[in-house]
């Protein structure tokens, strides 16, 4: 039979599970670069500002979407609990972008404005301050580390590069924007602004 022609040789299997991978891959992906859903900005959607970009590179850094998502499914359960579904469209300006996959925690793309600047000070410098039952580690040192002034604007150019649209005024105003703010400050900002543009659209 032909199959155990190809089954015996794991060579030609190999390369052809690559061709049918490649095929199916490239149907479903190219088509998404002329769609303007995904590479446009959705309504309301502007690139972050310096603190926000510095905020998150911590996040980042810190592994935090490793237990928290920040995709909203289009599914009633999740819609309910944390706001409109997520659009390809929010994440324009990510690179790389933050979905994530696990929930070892709740999904944060709709957490800005939902709590205040200090509760989540209160909550990175001890979680179990604020959400007793939490397993979430605590990040007192973020409270103390300050911003690299001097690689914020550097990282703007390079994302400029990328496609996202700062001016050259917003790149020359990144170093005062977050001189002298701690890291805490930052990760606070970059929170802060997750989700604000989806408000818009209930």
């Amino acid at each position: 039979m032909k199959h155990e022609i190809v089954e015996k040789r794991a060579l030609l299997l190999g390369v052809l599970i690559a061709v049918v991978i490649s095929v199916g891959g490239l149907a479903e992906i190219v088509p998404l670069y002329f769609s303007s859903h995904v590479t446009n900005p959705a309504p309301g959607v502007k690139p972050y500002d310096a603190l926000q970009l510095e905020g998150r590179d911590v996040y980042i850094r810190e592994g935090c979407y490793g237990c928290h998502s920040q995709m909203i499914r289009p599914l009633r359960a999740e819609t309910e609990r944390y706001g409109h579904y997520s659009v390809a469209g929010e994440s324009v300006y990510d690179h790389p972008f933050q979905f994530g996959s696990k929930r070892t925690g709740p999904d944060l793309a709709r957490v800005g404005g939902r709590y205040s600047d200090e509760w989540h000070r209160v909550h990175l410098d001890n979680p179990r301050d604020v959400v007793p039952e939490s397993n979430m580690p605590a990040y007192p040192w973020l409270a103390k580390a300050r911003i690299n002034a001097q690689q914020t604007g550097a990282k703007m150019k390079t994302l400029r590069k990328l496609g996202v649209p700062y001016s050259n005024e917003e790149i020359e105003k990144a170093a005062a924007a977050v001189e002298g703010r701690t890291e805490q400050d930052a990760l606070i900002a970059y929170l802060q602004g997750l989700g604000l543009a989806a408000k818009q659209w209930r």
